[in-house]
């Protein structure tokens, strides 16, 4: 499956958030799933940036099968949406871990 990693990001570097997430990474490689990768680059700092962000996380959405949302994910804005559209349009939705493959 594709999976797409929703992680609270506000103000982490770059290097924060690939640290904060290489474990889930690794788990779900180990079960034979793609990571769709998420962390984006600098996108400038022009007009609403959170916006611009929150906009490229829902395009990989629309690429991924199942998201994995990581701790923290209920108390990040971006990520309470990532969640609620995944509630409208129907995609699959993990917390904390992947379930067994013979429940995928």
């Amino acid at each position: 499956m594709r999976v797409m990693i929703s992680q609270p990001m506000g103000g982490k570097t770059e290097e924060q958030i690939r640290t904060e997430r290489a474990k889930v990474v690794k788990l779900l490689e180990e079960h034979g799933h793609d990571v769709i990768d998420t962390v984006i680059p600098n996108l400038g700092n022009h007009g609403n940036v959170p916006l611009k962000y929150l906009a490229k996380s829902i395009e990989f959405m629309a690429d991924a099968d199942v998201v994995f949302f990581m701790d923290g994910w209920e108390h990040a804005r971006g990520c309470r949406i990532e969640h609620q559209c995944c509630i409208d349009y129907d995609v699959r939705i993990w917390v904390k871990t992947p379930p067994p493959k013979h429940m995928q």
